[in-house]
């Protein structure tokens, strides 16, 4: 099969378009590929966390979900990318201020165990969305 008819073939079946978008997930889904993936990223044994602000498309946090141990310190570094970010826990524990510099951090330190999810509130509609699990 020639690759003029493949791509008849895929157009006509709808599969042209799902295999042109297949490398556009982080176009398409706020923090979609490894970046930003909601996937846990074990941290467990790092006395500190770095967490990219903006990451993917400027939209996301990296890792947006980690698991560190109590007495860990979570580090929030903003890329520079997306704008003015803030990093907000639902919850009231933490809370950044907002700004779009490039290198700027932000850090809290877990002394307690427990899922803690946060926010960029001017994103999270975007789904700027983030979790820290903090085991014992």
């Amino acid at each position: 099969m020639t690759d003029h008819s493949r791509r008849e073939a895929l157009a006509a079946t709808g599969a042209f378009a799902v295999t042109g978008l297949a490398g556009c997930v982080d176009a398409l889904v706020p923090g979609g590929g490894e970046e930003g993936s909601s996937e846990p990223v074990d941290r467990t044994g790092e006395e500190r966390v770095t967490v990219a602000v903006g990451a993917g498309s400027g939209f996301a946090f990296a890792p947006a979900t980690v698991v560190v141990d109590v007495g860990t310190e979570v580090r929030w570094e903003w890329t520079g990318a997306g704008g003015v970010h803030n990093v907000i826990d639902r919850g009231g524990a933490f809370e950044s201020g907002l700004t779009a510099e490039a290198g700027h951090v932000f850090a809290h330190t877990f002394d307690e165990p427990g899922r803690f999810e946060y926010v960029c509130t001017p994103h999270q509609t975007r789904g700027m969305v983030g979790t820290v699990d903090v085991v014992e």
